[in-house]
């Protein structure tokens, strides 16, 4: 093959390669703008997904009302009757029966008594016998003492004679009409007789004091016998009959309880626990209204009677008891049953009050009007961070803090938030009385913040979720 055959087969070689590479490099820069057009899409939909779902934080407000605000202090009771007494057994036995109350009607649970009405009996075989047995002792005591009388007249009768017989004896004297033995005989009978006088002097003291004491044991043998029929000592209500019929009953050191009787049922008691935090706003005359869940919706006053002094002690709380007196004339508190007690410290009506969240809520610096916010961030520097609702300036313009019992609130202006200066009142734990210039009832205040989505699209909500009434919309009822 010559040079010219071989020139002409090289160049046919590299007209077939120039295609292949033409077309590959195409394909390549294809990819390319593929990758980059679906990379700024995604960059797009990533970036309108995140702005979509974008979050900006909002003032959430609440609004200054006009109404009654009502103090106090809450805790749980007990409904008691004003005086009750526990009437019990004295002795030992079986009950026989129980007695009639004033309708005639055997004594039970809400039995109307009377003063010495009989309430129970109690079997007294055994007590009778002691009885009879002691009057027994009293007679045989009686009888004794009538024979150390008469048993006294003789030896008084004695005492006579030989007195006599001495007083002869001593005119004669020892001579020949009467024997010097003689003479001695009658001086001993009559010492003798003296004696004996006295002794039955003493036989008769000593069968009296045997009769006396029989008959305290007769007496106190008729008294156990009594106890054996059980009787109301007053008026009242029994309010527990703790017995049945054939039960024994057992005294020892503690006589065992039959019946509660309450005095009066028109007076009643509640008897509430009050914490030792709380005690001393407590006096004698302070209302109170509480309520039972027996009758709901249903509202009961009364007056504190009295703080009892010995406090208890529960897992380290101390507690006060309470003695709240309440008319109960309608009859319709029970014994017994739960009281909810708010004891009324103190009541303003028709004042202007905000939430407590209001005061408690501080803003950040950024977010206070640029007219106030030098003041603020001069207090904010000197106390380290400002505290609830504090920080506002001050009448001459300067950033002191201010009394305790004054704060500001803040009233919401487009982004920022202005600051009214106001004097805190009472406050019931939820509301709080204040008074400031400028406060005017129905101005929006900011009680917190609340997170908003700056979508355009709708958010898509549960239909079963509850929606809730708007916050601040209506008046506190009075």
């Amino acid at each position: 093959m010559n040079r010219e055959q071989g020139s002409e087969i090289h160049a046919a070689g590299n007209g077939a390669l120039e295609p292949s590479l033409g077309r590959r490099k195409r394909l390549i820069k294809r990819i390319l703008i593929i990758a980059v057009v679906l990379g700024l899409i995604a960059g797009v939909a990533g970036w309108y997904l995140q702005r979509g779902n974008a979050q900006t934080e909002t003032f959430r407000t609440d609004q200054v009302t006009r109404g009654d605000l009502f103090v106090s202090i809450r805790a749980t009771g007990t409904v008691q009757p004003e005086e009750v007494i526990n009437v019990g057994a004295q002795v030992a036995g079986q009950i026989l029966y129980f007695g009639k109350d004033a309708n005639g009607n055997t004594v039970d649970y809400g039995s109307p008594v009377e003063a010495e009405t009989v309430l129970a009996k109690i079997d007294d075989s055994l007590y009778t016998a002691e009885e009879a047995q002691t009057q027994a002792q009293v007679q045989s005591a009686t009888a004794a003492v009538q024979r150390a009388e008469a048993d006294m007249e003789q030896l008084k009768a004695k005492l006579n004679q030989a007195e006599r017989d001495w007083q002869r004896a001593q005119k004669l004297g020892p001579s020949e009409a009467l024997a010097r033995s003689t003479y001695d005989a009658y001086r001993s009978a009559y010492d003798t007789a003296v004696a004996n006088v006295a002794v039955g002097r003493a036989s008769i003291l000593q069968a009296k004091a045997r009769l006396a004491q029989a008959e305290a044991v007769l007496r106190r043998a008729q008294r156990t016998l009594g106890y054996c029929t059980i009787k109301s000592p007053v008026n009242g209500v029994i309010i527990d009959r703790r017995v049945n019929i054939g039960q024994t009953v057992v005294a020892s050191l503690n006589a065992p309880s039959l019946f509660l009787i309450a005095k009066d049922l028109k007076r009643m008691q509640v008897w509430v626990a009050v914490n030792e935090a709380d005690i001393g706003k407590i006096r004698h005359g302070l209302p109170v209204t509480f309520t039972v869940d027996a009758f709901p919706g249903e509202t009961f006053r009364g007056e504190v009677g009295k703080v009892r002094l010995n406090a208890s002690m529960t897992q380290n709380v101390v507690t006060y008891t309470v003695e709240i007196v309440t008319d109960n004339s309608s009859g319709r508190l029970l014994p017994y049953l739960t009281a909810n007690v708010q004891f009324e410290l103190d009541r303003r009506a028709n004042v202007m009050m905000v939430p407590n969240a209001a005061l408690r809520w501080k803003p950040a610096t950024e977010m206070v009007a640029p007219e106030a916010r030098e003041a603020f961030e001069r207090l904010a520097s000197r106390k380290g961070k400002p505290e609830g609702g504090a920080g506002l300036p001050s009448e001459t313009g300067g950033g002191s803090a201010a009394p305790t019992n004054r704060t500001a609130l803040w009233i919401p202006e487009g982004n920022y938030v202005k600051p009214i200066r106001v004097q805190q009142g009472l406050s019931d734990g939820t509301f709080t009385e204040v008074q400031g210039e400028g406060l005017t009832e129905g101005m929006r205040i900011v009680v917190g913040m609340q997170p908003q989505s700056s979508s355009n699209e709708e958010v898509a909500t549960n239909p079963f979720t509850p929606k809730f009434p708007p916050r601040g919309g209506a008046a506190r009822p009075k």
